[in-house]
């Protein structure tokens, strides 16, 4: 475990304005909020709510989100899920696919490590070589713990996943046949629906989802295996997974912090009200006639999904963040009555894209009452971070 720096840990306690920059810091206040509303959607519409920690990478928040009522975590990597259940994670669910069997090898011990204090690992697969792999690394292991394992069907994401109906069925025969391996259910996410920008975009995506998914349960089930569960869902189509009558689980993971790019889409009425948790802390450190310029770069923050908007202003006084390379970013004014910042002044940066940004980070500073006034509570550390493997 990675220690925390002298200077790090000497914040708890400080004021906000005191913490150097560029710095990623979470809303402590808003992020519990994102919680508590999460945990009281999933109660009304009574599907479990598995969030995925490839957003936070930190054994803290997920075991956070736990004890407010997730049923574990998902994740990515094997690496991801190591770091985790190092850090206490009982429940964790890798959503893709392990193929390599130094890999298998990893999930097979990691299976047992985690069966051997009470908690459980499940894995997707798309293939049946990768199911002839996995069985062969579990019984190499000389395990009986078994692991859950979800067939993955690919639903609009053109990425992983066998084709919906027919092609699933061979599939979750074979994992039922094996005896080290537990057929948990369906894998059905639309990672490309979560960022429509339109509410009927996402509401049609999900609904041919729906039907893909219902669909291939039934031939699985036709052919003698129970489906127990079908799982999936993500922050910008939550509401329709929950509405569909077939998801028992939704991974939605962005909802704890939110970043710019879930900002720019057409908010659905009947998702709750999200708010952003997680801003880049930075210092305006020279100005200009035309603009100024802050110390949070790309080395800071994410631009996969373009770049960071700038927070806790009116809108006439808005001002822009634009590129300015690896170290600096160029800040303009962006309204009639907007005005450069002064030399020294500290800005707040909604990041384009949460995940990649958080992996950039060693340590997230959590700070109590509010951006404007509040001070450093603690230091949340990503134990997963750089996890690629």
């Amino acid at each position: 475990m990675k220690p925390i720096p002298e200077a790090l840990q000497a914040c708890i306690g400080q004021r906000v304005d005191l913490i150097d920059t560029p710095a990623l810091v979470v809303d402590l206040d808003a992020m519990d909020r994102n919680i508590q509303r999460m945990a009281e959607f999933a109660r009304k519409h009574q599907v479990r709510w598995r969030p995925h920690a490839k957003l936070h990478k930190s054994a803290e928040l997920a075991l956070l989100q736990q004890r407010s009522g997730a049923q574990g975590v998902c994740v990515q990597k094997v690496s991801e899920a190591e770091a985790l259940a190092a850090g206490g994670v009982d429940d964790i669910t890798i959503t893709n696919q392990v193929i390599a069997m130094p890999k298998l090898h990893r999930v097979a011990r990691l299976a047992a490590q985690l069966a051997a204090r009470g908690g459980r690992l499940g894995v997707a697969v798309d293939h049946a070589e990768g199911i002839e792999r996995l069985a062969e690394a579990m019984a190499q292991t000389g395990s009986d713990a078994g692991i859950d394992v979800l067939v993955e069907i690919d639903v609009g994401q053109g990425r992983c996943g066998v084709p919906p109906g027919e092609a699933a069925v061979p599939l979750a025969l074979a994992v039922a046949r094996s005896p080290r391996l537990r057929f948990a259910g369906i894998q059905a996410y639309h990672g490309r629906a979560q960022h429509m920008a339109s509410t009927v975009g996402r509401k049609e995506a999900i609904a041919q989802v729906v039907r893909a998914a219902s669909h291939t349960r039934q031939l699985i089930e036709a052919a003698g295996v129970p489906v127990p569960l079908i799982t999936g869902s993500g922050t910008g189509t939550l509401v329709h997974e929950a509405a569909s009558g077939i998801f028992g689980e939704l991974q939605a993971g962005s909802f704890l912090f939110m970043d710019a790019d879930y900002a720019r889409n057409e908010r659905e009425p009947a998702q709750p009200a999200f708010e952003h948790a997680l801003f880049v802390k930075t210092q305006v450190v020279s100005v200009r006639e035309s603009h100024a310029v802050c110390d949070a770069g790309h080395k800071s923050h994410a631009i996969d999904s373009g770049l960071p908007t700038v927070a806790l202003l009116p809108a006439d006084r808005a001002l822009r963040f634009a590129n300015g390379g690896d170290e600096h970013g160029l800040i303009y004014a962006d309204g009639p009555k907007a005005r450069l910042p002064t030399l020294g002044r500290m800005l707040w940066l909604i990041p384009g894209h949460c995940d990649p940004t958080v992996n950039l980070h060693d340590f997230l500073i959590g700070v109590r009452g509010g951006l404007a006034l509040g001070t450093v509570e603690r230091i949340i550390r990503v134990d997963a971070r750089g996890a690629l493997t």
